[in-house]
């Protein structure tokens, strides 16, 4: 009996192998590319600065749809890569801030879901969903010997099962500046299993490279790529091929941001390069958007040293940072573009959001929309087939803070006190509060959010006191 089972389950896992190529055959690649700590000004099409050098970048959008609405789910990186990764707000699974736990083994990622439609799925760059010492309510539960206020380095059985080959990639390069774990080389020759590459060159090239190899070993079957750039995050880093396409008489950490999203472009503009020549230009689907709003620390000083302080990026001309849930912190620069699929040269005002990334996904793969899955197929929209705002209403809560959108209204509230209603298609934005002149809007608003808050892992909306960097945000930034 055991034997013929056996038997069994061998012909149907030939069976799928088999199926799972044809049932991909005929579907778009999808690349998302995923940049870190990236302001929404620091994009040259963006037309707010200009001393940026992004051609490749501007290439891109005026190829597609660049979204001047374009929201990520928070103001920080775990979460927010928690919530593009998965296609649901991260809160309902309680990855709400960096420093709680890591992305939960039993979630369904958005690379799992694609594997499932024959899709090769590959990985690149940053990962940080995987368990760190920051994360103290996953070491209580699974250090337990660990002291209170110490720091310990988690064991890597304990922390594998969280990387990206066990949460849906096929394969990856995982990593930040110059050590990357990874299941293939820069050459595109298998790495099995996965070990630990030193990588002596320039984290950004490295991790362009990455990229096209993926491609290059892919190139003849539909893929899903994150190519999650670690930059221009700290700590600041440039060769002078890039600084050199800047003036010295800048801020330095300015000038070094310039040069880290110059090779950004430059990756960009590779990437291209490689999907033309593969025949692939037309049948790929790129996405472009940056995990949170610039960290300014307020001033922008031009500290000495390339560590922790304003990143050289910025947000203009949006109210608040990096940590706010104000439009400077989760409003970035989001570009779509699909060769002859999405119309090129297209500005789309209605507001979407990161979470649209893996029902887009979904939808292309050919798979029904999971319930779960909290984003829309967007390409209905940007195609002009649909007229209507994709979504009626888009959620926040980080830390302290809750905030809800629709349509031009935002509804912001910080802790039990402070609140704030917001017409974001007014000259003023957040810089005029327009609570009092319209408090049934913002009743309605605050009852939307409860009720939003209400299900998720860690109910409701937080009314507690507001953090050190919270109340110096919200007094310098906000209409008193």
């Amino acid at each position: 009996m055991y034997g013929r089972f056996s038997l069994c389950m061998v012909a149907l896992t030939v069976l799928l192998w088999v199926i799972s190529p044809a049932m991909a055959a005929g579907k778009p690649n999808i690349i998302v590319i995923f940049t870190d700590d990236q302001g929404y000004a620091d994009v040259a099409c963006q037309g707010v600065l200009d001393d940026l050098k992004t051609p490749n970048l501007d290439r891109l959008a005026a190829d597609g749809v660049r979204c001047t609405n374009g929201y990520v789910t928070a103001p920080q990186c775990i979460p927010s890569r928690a919530g593009i990764l998965t296609g649901c707000y991260q809160q309902r699974f309680g990855v709400d801030h960096n420093g709680g736990i890591p992305l939960p083994l039993e979630v369904t990622t958005i690379p799992q879901r694609l594997g499932e439609a024959g899709y090769v799925t590959g990985q690149v760059g940053k990962w940080h969903l995987e368990p760190n010492w920051q994360e103290t309510e996953w070491v209580r539960e699974h250090m337990p010997e660990v002291k209170p206020g110490e720091k310990p380095s988690i064991p890597g059985k304990l922390a594998r099962p969280y990387l990206p080959d066990k949460r849906g990639f096929n394969e990856m390069f995982c990593g930040y500046i110059n050590q990357y774990l990874a299941s293939y080389n820069l050459d595109g020759k298998d790495v099995s299993p996965p070990k630990n590459i030193k990588t002596p060159g320039y984290r950004l090239d490295t991790q362009t490279d990455a990229a096209l190899a993926f491609i290059d070993r892919h190139a003849d079957k539909p893929f899903f790529l994150y190519l999650a750039y670690f930059a221009p995050h700290v700590p600041l880093d440039a060769t002078d091929k890039y600084l050199q396409r800047f003036p010295e008489n800048m801020p330095r950490r300015r000038r070094l941001a310039l040069a880290m999203i110059a090779a950004i472009d430059e990756g960009v503009g590779r990437l291209r390069d490689s999907l033309r020549q593969h025949g692939l230009t037309d049948n790929t689907l790129i996405f472009f958007i940056s995990d949170n709003g610039a960290p300014l620390k307020i001033d922008m000083k031009d500290e000495p040293g390339v560590g922790p302080g304003w990143d050289g990026s910025r947000n203009d001309p949006l109210v608040g940072e990096k940590g706010m849930l104000t439009e400077g912190g989760i409003r970035v620069p989001f570009f779509v573009t699909w060769p002859g699929t999405i119309p090129a040269g297209k500005t789309y005002d209605q507001p979407v959001i990161s979470l649209d990334v893996g029902a887009t996904a979904v939808a292309l793969a050919g798979l029904d929309k999971p319930a779960e899955l909290d984003g829309v197929n967007i390409l209905p929209y940007l195609k002009g087939e649909n007229t209507l705002p994709p979504h009626e209403t888009l959620y926040w809560r980080f830390w302290q803070q809750t905030a809800v959108r629709k349509g031009q209204w935002k509804y912001l509230q910080a802790g039990a006190d402070l609140q704030y209603l917001f017409d974001l298609t007014s000259p003023e934005q957040e810089h005029k509060n327009l609570i009092h002149e319209h408090p049934e809007i913002a009743a309605e608003l605050r009852a939307s959010l409860k009720t939003w808050a209400h299900p998720l892992k860690n109910p409701g909306v937080p009314v507690g006191p507001l953090s050190p960097a919270e109340v110096k945000w919200f007094d310098v930034y906000l209409p008193h």
